[in-house]
């Protein structure tokens, strides 16, 4: 049975008991090539995945963007992009970005790493994070109306993504400006856990069955077979591996055992615009 808990401001307000676990299935990368379109539309399709996000620079956005337009029933979001960490996969800026202004590097491509870079918004490695656009990200959520990803247990993001070295001051006032103007935020963050093969049926029913109460965004990054083992050699089989699981229906259904309700980003945004008329 769901702990009895101080009541939760988005939990209750979607009408689940605070002790409830609640989980949003999100699809980053989208657009990133056609593998990931693919996925993403067949594991939305089948309800293991609940949303995603696309990247506007990558290759492939035009084709992520024509599905969605497509299927209304797809809940998109938008992955702030602003960097790009493969070798020789690269992409760079759709605007015609001078040098000067700190967002390419020495051949016109994003920067690969963060500490380089001087239906949702949510941010590609978590670069709309640092302390020199943090401002601007929330700005574009509260212009747009849209939930921004900002997890309240900022560890569990930081801590799998390359945030060493990089000052998170003035992040929980953010955050508690934004929760008291009414904006729904995640509590927690979860990611493809990057294992061998052998161990990633095991890995991701852990990963599920262990999801904590309140609600959870995990980043997933499903891709079908094909391209994504020449862009990305040694790693491809974290995002082949995962499609395979979650479009598998004996892990489908242990999924759906465990007791966790699913939403998407959607759902959020209907609830903030709700909460910002009624102010």
């Amino acid at each position: 049975m769901p702990n009895r808990e101080t009541v939760h401001p988005v939990l209750s307000a979607l009408g689940f008991r605070s002790g409830y676990r609640v989980v949003i299935y999100h699809a980053d990368d989208v657009g990133m090539c056609h593998g990931a379109n693919a996925a993403f539309q067949e594991l939305s399709r089948l309800g293991s995945i609940s949303c995603g996000a696309v990247m506007v620079p990558c290759p492939w956005f035009a084709e992520a963007a024509e599905m969605a337009a497509a299927d209304g029933d797809l809940d998109v979001g938008v992955h702030l992009t602003l960097t790009s960490e493969w070798t020789p996969y690269r992409w760079a800026p759709i605007s015609t970005t001078s040098r000067n202004s700190g967002l390419i590097d020495e051949s016109g491509y994003f920067w690969r790493r963060l500490p380089m870079l001087a239906s949702h918004l949510d941010t590609h490695m978590g670069a709309a994070l640092l302390p020199q656009l943090i401002g601007i990200y929330v700005r574009l959520g509260r212009e747009y109306r849209l939930p921004v990803l900002l997890p309240k247990q900022i560890i569990e993001y930081t801590s799998v993504l390359d945030f060493g070295g990089v000052s998170l001051e003035g992040y929980q006032e953010i955050l508690s400006n934004l929760e008291a103007d009414g904006w729904p935020l995640v509590d927690h963050f979860r990611m493809t856990p990057g294992v061998p093969s052998a161990e990633s049926d095991r890995t991701y029913r852990d990963l599920v069955a262990g999801l904590p109460p309140g609600l959870t965004m995990v980043a997933l990054h499903p891709n079908t077979s094909g391209e994504i083992e020449a862009i990305v050699p040694a790693k491809a089989h974290f995002r082949t591996d995962e499609y395979r699981l979650f479009r598998d229906p004996e892990f489908r259904q242990f999924m759906s055992r465990q007791g966790i309700e699913t939403i998407g980003f959607r759902t959020l945004r209907d609830l903030l615009r709700r909460r910002l008329k009624e102010m």
